[in-house]
């Protein structure tokens, strides 16, 4: 039975073209063999490092709010909050070592701060001298460092770039929550005065440039917090990247991706996952701790298996997840990371075939014994929606995702205790062959009842992580 067969090609038109909620038309031919590395990688780092890092939670004795956003909460002026720099040396910073951190953790690219709100540039900015290797006394670029260390490692290269907000530039004005909400208003009060195209053509475009020719090969430029960009602005701005590097793809933050007008690549969930499987290409961003630039008071972080779940439910619904780091001043990666590194390498090193180059199968997942479509999206009460927020979910719930690939469904059975359970979703008709657990030797007897797929795995080795992955043959 070519059952699966089906499936497949299902998976590829819905993660390519098919019709999302509230879209138009479908995802255009022209951006998908561009999307392809992006679709099949499932898994990167995100880094956010900046002069935050140097304060690392702590501000005049106390504990401002607002996380790496602090400059904005405590209204700090340009002038007083870029004394950071004077103390800001991170020797301890090693590119080499941040690439094989990520991956060996089984992370495929990684997405680098080369300007954060606060308008520093942790690169070597010609158009400004407002940057790492003018202000500090580190005077390295660790962005051309850290696009050697990719390319020796065979890890695709993205760049963070905030596009609509900008403390040290004099022109940003900005609409969230309210008019100037998030506006340097302290050092510019004039937040009608500001015209927003002679910060573009003075720092952002010539800045693009800079990333975009001097660095190699750059695969995405992520945008951030677009603010009051136009969407003449928008489309210029993605003109000038794609006659620099035609194959960059560009996060819907580059602002103005109205409904069934593809300007973007792929959408971004930041903090939450999904409730449906999208259809167009996206990506789920999430922080290992509560902050995502470095915080000595931010020590407990998410667990392996919590990590896990987030990674399988985002493949299993067509994303990827972007996992957020923030590098210490020192430029090394907190302690606390690497149980979450350690973990996930052992996790995919066994399980990585159920998530790399998968698509969806007909439906996301089910919990244990009761079939449901999607999970519910968590949320949460906290207003600080761009700092110290997090909807994703906190609950360990014995549930499955499944993913595809080729003629084998896998069976991701998440935080489970007992060795036996029934799979509701699979029937007779799908015409299976064979199951096996992966990394184990352990035999799994199977049988099918009016409920569904009865599953009993005997002498299942307990892993540290209790989550297992059923690989299930199809007849061609």
């Amino acid at each position: 039975m070519a059952f699966f067969k089906y499936l497949i090609t299902l998976a590829l038109t819905v993660s390519l073209s098919g019709f999302a909620k509230g879209q138009s038309e479908p995802y255009p031919k022209s951006k998908q063999q561009n999307m392809e590395w992006f679709l099949n990688a499932k898994f990167g780092l995100f880094v956010h490092w900046g002069l935050y890092s140097q304060a690392a939670g702590l501000w005049k004795g106390h504990q401002p709010k607002g996380g790496e956003h602090f400059m904005l909460y405590e209204r700090i002026p340009v002038k007083e909050y870029a004394q950071r720099a004077n103390d800001f040396n991170p020797t301890g910073f090693n590119a080499e070592q941040w690439v094989n951190t990520l991956k060996q953790a089984g992370m495929r690219y990684i997405v680098f701060t080369t300007k954060h709100h606060e308008g520093f540039a942790m690169y070597n900015s010609q158009c400004s001298d407002y940057n790492i290797v003018t202000r500090t006394p580190f005077k390295r670029d660790p962005l051309k460092e850290l696009a050697a260390a990719c390319k020796k490692a065979d890890i695709k290269l993205g760049l963070y770039y905030s596009l609509g907000r900008d403390w040290e530039d004099p022109d940003v004005p900005t609409c969230y929550p309210v008019k100037a909400g998030r506006s340097n208003t302290w050092d510019f009060p004039d937040e009608d005065g500001k015209v927003l195209s002679r910060y573009i053509e003075r720092k952002v475009k010539p800045q693009l440039k800079e990333l975009l020719t001097g660095y190699g090969e750059i695969a995405m430029l992520w945008f951030d917090t677009p603010e009051l960009i136009t969407r003449e602005q928008s489309e210029d701005l993605i003109n000038l990247i794609h006659s620099l590097q035609p194959q960059c793809i560009i996060n819907n933050r580059v602002g103005n991706d109205s409904v069934g007008k593809y300007i973007s690549d792929y959408n971004i969930l930041e903090q939450e996952l999904s409730s449906e499987t999208r259809m167009k290409p996206w990506e789920a961003c999430i922080t290992m701790g509560k902050n995502w630039g470095y915080n000595r008071f931010d020590t407990i972080y998410k667990s392996p298996e919590m990590i896990i779940r987030y990674l399988s439910d985002v493949v299993s619904k067509g994303g990827n997840l972007l996992l957020n780091v923030g590098p210490t001043d020192k430029g090394v990666f907190p302690k606390e990371s690497f149980t979450v590194f350690n973990g996930l390498h052992e996790w995919l090193k066994i399980n990585g075939e159920a998530i790399y180059d998968t698509h969806p199968w007909r439906i996301s997942g089910e919990v244990l014994n009761t079939v449901y479509k999607d999970m519910p999206e968590a949320t949460t009460n906290n207003a600080m929606k761009d700092a110290i927020h997090d909807a994703t979910p906190k609950g360990l719930i014995p549930d499955v995702r499944y993913t595809v690939k080729g003629n084998y469904l896998y069976v991701i059975a998440r935080s489970i205790s007992q060795p036996d359970f029934i799979l509701k979703a699979i029937r007779p008709d799908d015409d299976i062959k064979s199951i096996e657990l992966l990394g184990q030797k352990a035999k799994v007897a199977w049988s099918f009842s009016r409920d569904g797929m009865q599953i009993n795995i005997r002498e299942l080795q307990k892993q540290q992580v209790p989550i297992y992955v059923l690989k299930i043959k199809t007849k061609s």
